[in-house]
């Protein structure tokens, strides 16, 4: 499948490979410690010598907002990583087979999604524990199962009696043939959007939880945390909330620029 560029898809490109390419630095380098503080820089507005400001204690903006993207990066990567990997395999199975096991987690699907994402994340925050971002990226990534496998499941189960399925069938390929070579590639052109979606869901639901205290916390730097921080020193230093923020939807906005070019792309079967 050769997906055609358009103009939202190379802006989307642009755009987050730039963000991510300033995270992957800043995971190895940033021009100040971020912990660092000093009493005689406090609250100094943008300056050459400080990109983003400083902060009431001193410390680089634009260090921590670095640290805090990469951080932020890292959970809503794995979190789709577990989400998309789970997701996929439980929907393939149950779209393909069908039958009783297809009905209960179905749903079982249908009652995770009728609660908020967000709700479901703080219930398994709650029994692993809050302030570590693998627990985190664990909670998220439980959360974000359902959704993937309701897509997944849809596309296998439209595909699984199409003609070319039944000749793999006639022909003698095995079920795990049929699953991984004939039906998955012809399932990624609804996933990869998809995969953009929950990515932006993603940063989003972990930017929230770290605000409200439960997600990220020090000594890990997390937009999220660091939004929460700011918002107690907007009148004094409205440029760490203002780039924070600003960061968050750079991101988002990118990667949603790229989810909708590829479903605006045209596609076609080489």
């Amino acid at each position: 499948m050769r997906i055609k560029r358009n103009g939202y898809l190379t802006a989307g490109l642009i755009l987050t490979g730039i963000i991510v390419l300033m995270i992957i630095i800043g995971m190895f380098w940033t021009p100040y410690s971020p912990l660092t503080m000093s009493a005689k820089e406090k609250l100094q507005a943008p300056s050459l010598r400080h990109l983003m400001g400083t902060d009431n204690f001193g410390r680089d903006i634009f260090s921590r907002v670095l640290k805090g993207a990469g951080t932020t990066l890292t959970i809503a990567a794995a979190t789709i990583l577990i989400g998309s990997v789970c997701g996929t395999i439980v929907g393939a199975l149950t779209g393909y087979f069908g039958g009783v096991v297809d009905d209960v987690l179905m749903r079982f699907n249908d009652a995770l999604t009728a609660f908020p994402s967000i709700l479901l994340a703080l219930l398994v925050i709650s029994l692993v524990g809050p302030g570590n971002k693998y627990n985190v990226i664990l909670a998220l990534g439980i959360v974000f199962i359902p959704s993937y496998a309701r897509i997944t499941r849809t596309a296998f189960a439209s595909l699984r009696d199409a003609n070319y399925i039944t000749s793999a069938r006639l022909m003698g390929a095995s079920n795990a043939r049929i699953l991984l070579v004939h039906l998955l590639p012809n399932t990624v052109r609804i996933l990869l959007p998809a995969l953009t979606i929950g990515f932006n869901n993603a940063v989003l639901a972990e930017a929230s939880m770290s605000f409200l205290g439960i997600g990220v916390t020090p000594p890990d730097a997390s937009l999220g945390y660091m939004l929460s921080e700011a918002q107690g020193m907007f009148a004094a230093a409205p440029w760490y909330s203002i780039c924070s923020g600003l960061v968050i939807i750079l991101l988002v906005f990118g990667v949603g620029l790229i989810g909708e070019g590829l479903q605006r792309g045209e596609r076609e079967v080489e």
